[in-house]
């Protein structure tokens, strides 16, 4: 089941501005009918990225990017699919209808985000312009932070009068549930969550106020930090703090700068290093980790405060990152700093001299957990085998191997000694042969002839027009592929448009989403598409034109068979043989 209604998402197909969209992310430059601008998808001086006035899609003649709306959110800044409609759905200013039932539905989100973004210029405001503001203007002053910092991240000042907000707020026409929904008051209590304390609006991806966090900043009783409790917006385990500021550079640089307060990020992003996020709180798991993969991160610097909690923060969160592959460097603050108090002491350049004095992960594990483990020969065999079992953890073979190699080398025994169990013997040979098998070649094969369907389908009609009458929906082998595929050639059949944002009216479930990235993650080329949808036409029929073959080649061998049916089915397999599949 679809997202959303696919009339809401019609409504969306007809508010998009191209133009629009890319103006706020590239410069666009005006070339006689066209527009052109340096490709955002690689390096180049001389603009090769072209639209015309009006079009849905953009055109790269350098790197072959090409696309819609969409898909540009999704290369460009790695949203994904629902995360791209409802970034559009915010700008153009369209309400999006769920598809589910009414109880599928939840709290209106939009509404949700009104009462947050209300609140959040409210806090701003106390602490701009009221006496009890004042004092925490100066606390924050007293911090290093300037007017300007506070006023580009929208600090605020929730108020000792517990009833104010709601006053305010309601005021504005919002209703008890959107306050309650938003977590901005007690459940079943009507007064503010936040009371007396500085505030640090919490954004999604996009940009939109999901929450906040709420720091003391006198001797009143409590933590020194709350957040908001979980919502239908605000997941603590799911959100990358400051990843609104960093999201563009890290898609681009692919890697990112990961640190423990939000002071701490909003301090680097506010100095220039707009590659940083942070964890809530002490939280960083397994769901903020897959958001960076799904960024493409590929290198992540753990820069955690010089205390034995940083340390341990950057082993576990290192772990986590490297079981997805990524790689993963440390830096060492002095003990007693973080990266706020480097930066106001020393300023950017000595971050950055840190930053470029990273230690591999691997190096930095060994030197911090076997500081005090390598008096004895069993102490020191019991720690190494803590070690082999971390790294054996982590989900990439060749990674496994090469750290146990590296990790011989730094403790310094021989490297056979941490191969036993699983290293380079029959169970690592297994775990890379297991490895090998998830490669599904008819989904690759399926998959490449949907991705020239889908991403070129709504300028080049006949490409679709050319599989259908080629290949049938029921010859295809992946489930998924065949209910893309044959939405795809009903939706052509009808008239109707072919690209993500119909097909994400009916297909865009749990598993199709991540689909729908998979196929975005590939350039294509419009100028050999004839050639390529041929290329990939031909592929699929001679593969089951071949299994048949092999079938008839089975059944022959049978001995049950009498010599007539054998002969039968040799008439028919040299048939075959003399007429192998081709395009029409």
């Amino acid at each position: 089941m679809g997202l959303y209604t696919p009339e809401s998402l019609e409504r969306l197909r007809q508010r998009i501005d191209l133009v629009s969209v890319l103006s706020a992310h590239i410069e666009l430059k005006p070339a006689g009918g066209y527009l052109k601008a340096c490709c955002p998808f690689h390096e180049e001086r001389s603009p090769s990225f072209m639209l015309r006035k009006g079009d849905t899609h953009y055109h790269c003649f350098g790197c072959g990017a090409h696309g819609d709306a969409i898909q540009f959110l999704m290369g460009h800044l790695r949203y994904s699919f629902r995360e791209a409609v409802d970034q559009l759905a915010d700008r153009f200013q369209v309400v999006l209808e769920s598809s589910g039932s009414t109880a599928e539905k939840g709290p209106n989100r939009a509404a949700l985000r009104d009462a947050l973004d209300k609140a959040s210029l409210f806090f701003h405001y106390c602490l701009l312009h009221t006496a009890e503001g004042h004092r925490a203007l100066d606390y924050l002053y007293g911090r290093g932070l300037t007017l300007d910092f506070i006023c580009r991240f929208r600090l605020g000042w929730a108020p000792r009068d517990e009833g104010l907000l709601m006053k305010v707020l309601m005021g504005q026409q919002l209703a008890d549930w959107q306050l309650r929904d938003s977590g901005l008051i007690h459940e079943g209590r009507n007064r503010a969550l936040f009371i007396n304390r500085v505030t640090i609006p919490i954004r999604d991806a996009q940009g939109q106020v999901v929450g906040f966090s709420a720091r003391k900043i006198g001797d009143e009783q409590g933590p020194k930090y709350i957040n908001t409790h979980e919502t239908a917006l605000f997941k603590k385990g799911q959100l990358l703090f400051g990843l609104d500021s960093s999201r563009r550079r890290i898609a681009k640089e692919r890697r990112v700068l990961i640190v423990e307060g939000q002071i701490d990020a909003l301090r680097l992003i506010h100095a220039g290093l707009d590659w940083t996020v942070a964890g809530q709180g002490t939280a960083f798991g397994e769901a903020q980790v897959r958001a960076l993969v799904q960024l493409g991160v590929r290198q992540a610097l753990l820069m955690f405060d010089g205390d034995s909690a940083g340390l341990e923060a950057a082993v576990k969160v290192g772990h986590l990152l490297l079981k997805e592959g990524v790689e993963v460097l440390v830096v060492r603050l002095p003990e007693g700093h973080d990266p706020d108090s480097i930066l106001r002491r020393e300023g950017v350049e000595a971050l950055n001299r840190f930053i470029e004095g990273a230690r591999d992960y691997l190096s930095f594990l060994v030197e911090y957990s076997g500081k005090d483990r390598m008096g004895s020969p069993a102490a020191k065999g019991q720690w190494v085998g803590e070690v082999v079992t971390r790294i054996r953890e982590w989900n990439n073979p060749i990674l496994i191997q090469e750290s146990l190699s590296r990790l011989a080398l730094l403790v310094g025994v021989a490297p056979e000694a941490l191969q036993g169990g699983g290293g380079t013997s029959q169970s690592m040979r297994q775990r890379a042969y297991a490895g090998g098998m998830l490669v599904d070649t008819n989904r690759v094969l399926e998959t490449d002839l949907l991705r020239w369907m889908v991403l070129l389908g709504p300028t080049q009609p006949a490409l679709i027009a050319l599989a259908a009458a080629n290949y049938p929906a029921s010859l295809f082998r992946t489930p998924l592929c065949q209910r893309v595929y044959g939405a795809i050639l009903e939706s052509h059949l009808k008239g109707l448009p072919v690209d993500l944002l119909s097909l994400g009216a009916t297909l865009a479930d749990s598993e199709v989403e991540p689909f729908f990235q998979e196929l975005t993650a590939k350039r294509i080329h419009p100028e050999r598409a004839d050639a390529q949808v041929r290329q990939t036409l031909g592929k699929l029929l001679e593969r089951d034109w071949l299994e048949q073959r092999d079938q008839i080649r089975a059944r022959i061998a049978q001995e049950s068979l009498s010599d007539a049916e054998k002969l039968e089915l040799a008439s028919q397999f040299d048939a075959m043989s003399r007429s192998p599949p081709c395009i029409t």
